[in-house]
């Protein structure tokens, strides 16, 4: 009779680990979120009202991705960087500012995060850290997108530096290399150069 009922709680929790490793196969990986996220984006992104709402959706679902995975990074730097292209394409909306802030915070918590599944890869945890540096340096150059005769010089040395920075650590960086380029480009509009 004790074999029997051990019989049963071993068919039990063998059925509870099948149902369990079910359940987890079902549920989609964290960058198939983000990624249909952003598909979305890109699929609907051009000009006027709609560009704008597209955004304010994908950073929405953003936090949604990043509140099922609070403790990954790839949410929050996804969800900074949409908050900051939303800025850069409509730098006077309502909802501008607070993004922006909002964005900051987000920069600020990644770079407290500590990286621990990064830290035996030195090249991946570069990477992590170009990126942060890229989106610092992108949250300075939207603030003088907003208000260059004001902003220009005050934020001009901090964009550049995170750029530099981020392509220090991180050569190939591509988001780094465009916005430099981007910025350095619009400086040089602004300077009549």
């Amino acid at each position: 009779m004790t074999f029997q009922t051990f019989k049963h709680r071993v068919l039990a929790v063998a059925l509870f680990m099948m149902a369990s490793v079910s359940i987890q196969a079902q549920q989609p990986s964290m960058q198939s979120l983000i990624g249909q996220s952003l598909g979305k984006l890109s699929h609907s992104t051009g000009e006027g009202a709609n560009s704008a709402e597209a955004f304010l959706n994908c950073i929405a679902e953003l936090k949604r991705i990043d509140a099922m995975f609070p403790d990954s990074i790839m949410p929050k730097q996804q969800m900074a960087l949409q908050m900051l292209n939303f800025a850069v394409m409509n730098p006077h909306a309502p909802q501008t500012e607070n993004l922006l802030s909002e964005a900051e915070q987000i920069i600020t918590k990644m770079e407290q995060m500590k990286h621990a599944d990064l830290a035996p890869d030195q090249s991946a945890l570069n990477r992590t850290l170009s990126d942060i540096c890229t989106l610092r340096g992108f949250l300075y150059m939207v603030r003088i997108v907003q208000n260059p005769a004001q902003n220009g010089q005050r934020y001009y040395i901090d964009v550049m530096q995170n750029y530099e920075k981020a392509l220090k650590l991180n050569p190939e960086n591509q988001l780094a290399l465009q916005l430099q380029q981007k910025f350095l480009e619009g400086m040089k509009q602004q300077t009549g150069e």
